[in-house]
């Protein structure tokens, strides 16, 4: 099918989108496969979720800069909590992070249990609405990247410390664009199909992993009009499988 300008308009916004998450996602997404704490992503993205639906319920602001503000705190808080369990319970931390994604998921169904649109918000808090970003959304998570990226790449012998702050706020702003699935996926998935690559280029395949993904998945969407967040994630994992694919052969 090829793509009328309208359709490519459309697709604009939701790409740079992509590439926004993609730029602090692939370098974080790194360091916690580096730490072996993979369940973090799913648990921090479900808990700034919860903010979302805490503030909708409580105070019928979905939507709003109340809305993102409580989930932005729940996901510091969460930082903070992980911090301390890092600490505190080393051997176990893994298992205790996956044990709270699930409880603040079940919180979330709990809250929601009386709205009659429930399902369609969980649908959007988990695959989220890409297709439908704003410029200005794009534009303020972009000049929060940026900082945060700076913060990440100037700061790397406190990075240790800076994890737990940095990891939570970027979590924050892309669940808002992109959904928690999309996030774990765009986390996760490009780290691991660079993890062969040597360290001055896994940081170069993971973002490349990202872009095409992201890329395809939209492409796809559009073609078989199907859920574009979900299209994304299933596109990741065929080209992380590539990318590993030939980096294994060519070793």
């Amino acid at each position: 099918m090829n793509l009328s300008p309208e359709m490519i308009w459309l697709l604009i916004p939701a790409f740079i989108a992509g590439l926004i998450v993609a730029s602090t996602h692939v370098p974080l997404g790194q360091e916690v496969l580096r730490r072996g704490i993979i369940f973090i992503d799913l648990a921090v993205a479900q808990i700034a979720a919860l903010g979302v639906v805490f503030a909708s319920v409580m105070f019928q602001a979905q939507g709003t800069i109340i809305s993102f503000l409580f989930a932005l705190v729940f996901a510091l808080g969460a930082g903070k909590l992980f911090s301390w369990l890092e600490k505190k319970a080393p051997e176990n931390l893994e298992a205790l992070i996956g044990s709270t994604f699930v409880i603040a998921a079940s919180l979330s169904i709990l809250m929601l249990s009386n709205d009659p649109h429930a399902g369609s918000h969980m649908t959007d808090m988990l695959a989220g609405q890409v297709l439908w970003v704003s410029w200005a959304q794009i534009l303020i998570t972009g000049l929060v990247y940026i900082g945060l990226i700076a913060i990440w790449f100037g700061l790397k012998e406190k990075r240790t410390s800076l994890f737990y702050v940095v990891f939570p706020i970027a979590i924050t702003f892309s669940v808002q664009l992109v959904g928690v699935y999309l996030v774990f996926a765009s986390l996760i998935i490009p780290a691991i199909g660079s993890v062969h690559f040597g360290d001055n280029k896994r940081l170069i395949m993971g973002y490349l992993i990202a872009f095409v993904s992201f890329a395809l998945g939209l492409y796809a969407s559009v073609q078989f009009d199907v859920p574009s967040g979900p299209a994304i994630v299933c596109t990741y994992p065929v080209i992380a499988l590539i990318v590993f694919t030939l980096k294994k052969a060519a070793r």
